[in-house]
């Protein structure tokens, strides 16, 4: 998909939500935040601020464990107008 302007999150015990790009990365920062950055991927502890993180998560993943049991899930999707 050549545009990334929506996507599907899904959470744990959570109904799916639809985002905008810039909706994500705001969540994924707020995240991001919360999280003990020890308990970090090694590939994320490297960069200095939550937003350069959610930018890379966004940029070569879709997915970010949270906790054990926990997730956030994101997909590309293109709506329908």
């Amino acid at each position: 998909m050549y545009q990334q302007d929506h996507f599907v999150v899904l959470e744990t015990n959570q109904p799916e939500q639809f985002l905008t790009q810039s909706e994500l990365l705001e969540k994924l920062k707020k995240t991001l935040q919360q999280l003990i950055i020890q308990d970090l991927p090694p590939d994320l502890q490297k960069f200095d601020t939550a937003e350069a993180q959610a930018q890379y998560l966004l940029d070569t993943t879709c997915e970010l464990d949270i906790a054990p049991g926990q997730y956030l899930q994101w997909y590309a999707v293109r709506l329908e107008k």
